[in-house]
């Protein structure tokens, strides 16, 4: 008996139940692919953002300006004067999170002395496309940075950069072999964007299924394929130059401890490291949040001064 033949028309009871089990578990597997591709998606898309916000009302006098991405066309940011010729710290938002959220640290290093820039990435603002969890954020900060660099009234040759997570990548993977960058501070890091996606994904509550995170993560990266040579954090973490290094681990986002811990350990000296209770700026309430300011503003006064 041709066992193929059988099976594309069973005749026995075991046949057909051989051919209804390997149906299923085809189907299973398709509907889990298609389940795990739309919440990619949903993941990667463009992000709501409210209306838009008018400069004249906000604190610190900032200047809207428009600098050029290669591949996006033109952005914009708010770029917050100091002290003529002081350094610039960029504040990198996270995921889901757009620069009108940063605008209390913001104006914070401001009244310190410093040049601060704000800015939303791609997969948010004004004519926001998608997101690509860290793959091209890294080149969209650096074209901020260069921005900033041709002005005038700013030190162009120290550059101070804090982020979370996906704003976090960004910042250290710009940060890597530019010696502009003479004082960082990362929040809930990750190695690779997948590991980001892995992150939220888990918040679905659909990762026991079976093959679903596998799936979901290969067709994030079939999407993002033209980055496929794109190393790892931990590769270049050796490179991220003599500056002063702030890593922080937020025990309220348990599984990116361990991936900033590991690239803490990678990164060269000076560093430090601090586990926090609460991380997360943007969700934290008045008083976290100015103890967070506190912090952060006293690393770049001691490491960054104006």
């Amino acid at each position: 008996m041709n066992i193929f033949s059988e099976l594309r028309s069973p005749t026995r009871w075991y046949s057909k139940l051989v051919a209804a089990l390997v149906a299923l578990a085809f189907f299973l597997v398709l509907a889990t692919g298609a389940v795990g591709a739309y919440l990619v998606y949903h993941i990667i898309a463009p992000a709501k953002t409210g209306e838009a916000v008018d400069l004249t009302n906000l604190p610190g006098r900032p200047q809207d300006m428009s600098y050029e991405v290669a591949g996006l066309g033109t952005r914009s940011g708010w770029f917050f004067p100091g002290l003529k010729s002081a350094p610039t710290v960029i504040l990198c938002p996270g995921y889901a999170s757009g620069r009108e959220e940063l605008l209390p640290l913001a104006t914070g290093l401001q009244d310190h002395g410093y040049n601060v820039l704000l800015f939303d990435f791609a997969g948010r603002g004004p004519n926001a496309t998608y997101t690509t969890l860290g793959y091209r954020e890294v080149g969209e900060l650096r074209a901020a940075m260069s921005a900033i660099a041709a002005r005038s009234d700013v030190d162009r040759s120290r550059f101070g950069l804090w982020g979370t997570n996906l704003g976090g990548y960004a910042a250290a993977g710009a940060a890597e072999g530019d010696p502009r960058v003479r004082a960082l501070v990362v929040e809930s890091l990750y190695d690779q964007p997948q590991d980001l996606l892995s992150v939220l994904l888990t918040r679905y509550g659909l990762t026991p299924l079976p093959f679903f995170q596998r799936l979901a993560v290969q067709s994030f990266l079939w999407f993002n394929y033209k980055y496929r040579q794109t190393p790892p954090l931990s590769a270049g973490a050796g490179r991220l130059g003599d500056g002063q290094k702030l890593f922080l681990e937020a025990t309220d986002e348990p599984s990116l401890v361990g991936p900033t811990h590991a690239l803490f350990v990678l990164a060269p000296t000076p560093k430090e490291e601090v586990l926090l209770t609460q991380g997360n700026y943007q969700g934290m309430l008045d008083e976290e949040k100015r103890t967070y300011e506190n912090r952060v503003i006293s690393f770049f006064l001691l490491n960054l001064p104006p």
